[in-house]
């Protein structure tokens, strides 16, 4: 069980390690980079010190994102291109499985027919790479399980699962358990987010019990990463 790094108060930041070892978990989803600090983890100077406050405090990394596709889309700008590649080599360096790809805000995919041809594309080209090293690349958005296998499907590569966010869902009106455990029995959900919008986990809109239950019953064996988890007025 690992927490992104932007919801510690740590986005692209060392001190999530250290935030980690404090919170009591057993690593941290790190992100990539930002795009002013032009995606530094890519550096090797960057991922050793990573390296060393994880070896310090004790706690792993249990996932790579790229957040910042939310305001440079993947769909739109070419230079993300690079940060896409490059992210496979990270999260090999790294010890990592799995990297979240992220499609909201300005990258949303929920109805851009052309937005979602886009990326199909872009993820066919780069499936052999991601292959190669036994990365995947996950599909975080606003689409329901059947948008996310239509992009799966399209592929046509083990290298592009569904990154499956319980809140997400829940806000898009989506039968959470149901569509957990459709894309789960095909082995399509490659890593999962615990979140709550406005109350603390186990307190809100999602049956954490039966999301559990769905877990057991896929046999999904993989990380959770707590996203966020925050009440209404609080910080």
């Amino acid at each position: 069980i690992g927490a992104c790094d932007w919801s510690i108060n740590n986005n692209s930041n060392l001190g999530s390690m250290e935030m980690a070892k404090a919170i009591g978990l057993d690593g941290v989803q790190v992100s990539l980079g930002t795009f002013e600090n032009k995606m530094h983890l890519r550096r090797k100077d960057v991922q050793d010190a990573y390296r060393a406050l994880a070896k310090i405090f004790n706690v792993g990394f249990t996932g790579l994102a790229i957040g910042e596709l939310n305001n440079h889309p993947y769909k739109s700008k070419d230079y993300t291109d690079e940060w896409v590649s490059d992210s496979i080599d990270v999260a090999k360096a790294l010890g990592i499985k799995v990297v979240l790809l992220a499609f909201f805000s300005k990258g949303d995919l929920k109805n851009d027919v052309e937005g979602t041809k886009t990326v199909i594309q872009k993820l066919k080209d780069i499936a052999p790479k991601a292959e190669k090293n036994g990365i995947t690349h996950g599909v975080e958005s606003w689409l329901s399980a059947e948008e996310h296998m239509h992009i799966i499907d399209s592929v046509g590569s083990a290298s592009v699962k569904c990154y499956y966010d319980v809140a997400n869902s829940n806000q898009m009106g989506y039968d959470i358990y149901k569509e957990m455990r459709w894309l789960g029995k095909q082995n399509q959900i490659c890593e999962i987010h615990f979140k709550e919008n406005g109350f603390l986990l186990g307190k809100g809109k999602v049956d954490f019990a039966e999301v559990r239950r769905c877990i057991d019953e896929i046999e999904y064996s993989g990380n959770i990463q707590i996203e966020g988890a925050v009440p209404e007025g609080k910080s």
